[in-house]
């Protein structure tokens, strides 16, 4: 099966919860918060073209720093959307420094910061290297989701954290597989081209676009899906949820976004023995993340951000939260999205 992204957890699960959606196939990142990046090698960080903050905690934006250095004297932009006060936190960081260096001479580095909530974007503002990262405002956006392209989609749900916390759905439009035994009996080879080929089929492109796959060989997108070397099915789905309380909105809100997920990220931390404390800091306990899965139908779940008090526990931990997710019914087989059973699929 050929997915549009490969989900990676950058970091170990005791340090900030960070989640790199790595297009495969092409120089393309997306990032769900913006913790410590150190482990992301400079390469992988240049190909970031999105970040998505969940809250302005620490853990989730110390990253900025190492972003904005390896970004500096490049020719880029880098769009960072978060909750509102985003657009002023990445302000007050640029602020922190002195850029009298700077000027029209210097590389086109620009930084496009956004606030959403669920009625849209109330905020947005441009940083632009050439202009000494002075804020430039923008008029708000409406827009039902953060981020919409041709080929995916980015939701977002508002949590209570005691702050407002965005959970985030990486939502694939459509998923786009090669059947390589169609496209020999077609006689047609494998390469860049079908690469084009699926990013046409994605993003709904007409039926009599053409591809040149071979010298003297032009095939039609049409062709290819009649005959069926390009096969169509249901976008892949991916679901980030980190910090917030375990109450019934909260619940409510998340299972509805990670309905049918084919993965979910979320945080459990807390043993059920220390539940009194996780509701004091607003957290989940792994139990209760699992639990979270369970009712989403997720197919596959990964419990991320846990606490550093458990150190040594990790393996109590994941037990608790897969006793949770598995504890009434197996996952496989829940129906989906559309009411289809799911496959027993499990990453």
């Amino acid at each position: 099966m050929t997915v549009l992204v490969e989900p990676r957890l950058v970091n170990e699960l005791f340090s900030d919860p960070l989640l790199l959606l790595d297009f495969r196939f092409r120089n393309r990142a997306i990032l769900f918060d913006l913790g410590d990046l150190q482990t992301l090698s400079p390469r992988e960080v240049l190909r970031v073209s999105h970040i998505f903050v969940s809250h302005m905690h620490m853990d989730h934006f110390s990253g900025f720093d190492r972003l904005l250095g390896l970004s500096l004297y490049r020719d880029k932009q880098v769009h960072i959307v978060g909750p509102p006060g985003l657009t002023d936190a990445v302000e007050a960081k640029l602020r922190a420094y002195t850029w009298n260096l700077l000027d029209e001479r210097s590389h086109d580095f620009t930084l496009v910061a956004s606030d959403w909530t669920e009625a849209g974007f109330v905020a947005e503002a441009a940083f632009r290297a050439r202009n000494a990262f002075a804020r430039i405002d923008r008029p708000a956006r409406t827009a039902r989701f953060p981020l919409e392209d041709p080929e995916f989609t980015i939701e977002a749900v508002a949590l209570d954290h005691g702050i407002v916390c965005l959970a985030f759905a990486f939502q694939e439009r459509i998923r786009v597989n090669v059947h390589k035994a169609r496209l020999d009996a077609l006689e047609l080879p494998v390469g860049p081209w079908l690469t084009e080929a699926k990013q046409a089929a994605r993003s709904g492109a007409d039926a009599v676009t053409e591809f040149t796959a071979i010298a003297g060989r032009v095939v039609t997108l049409g062709e290819l899906l009649r005959k069926q070397a390009l096969v169509r099915a249901p976008g892949q789905r991916i679901v980030y949820a980190t910090d917030l309380a375990f109450h019934p909105n909260n619940v409510a809100r998340l299972c509805a976004l990670a309905r049918g997920a084919d993965r979910l990220f979320i945080e459990g931390g807390f043993l059920e023995e220390d539940r009194e404390l996780a509701a004091f800091k607003k957290h989940l306990t792994a139990a209760q993340a699992g639990e979270i899965a369970r009712r989403a139908g997720a197919a596959f779940a990964q419990q991320i951000h846990l606490s550093p008090r458990y150190l040594g526990r990790e393996d109590d931990l994941r037990a608790e939260f897969e006793h949770a997710f598995r504890a009434s019914s197996a996952v496989e087989g829940q129906p989906g999205r559309d009411g289809a059973p799911r496959p027993d699929w499990t990453g």
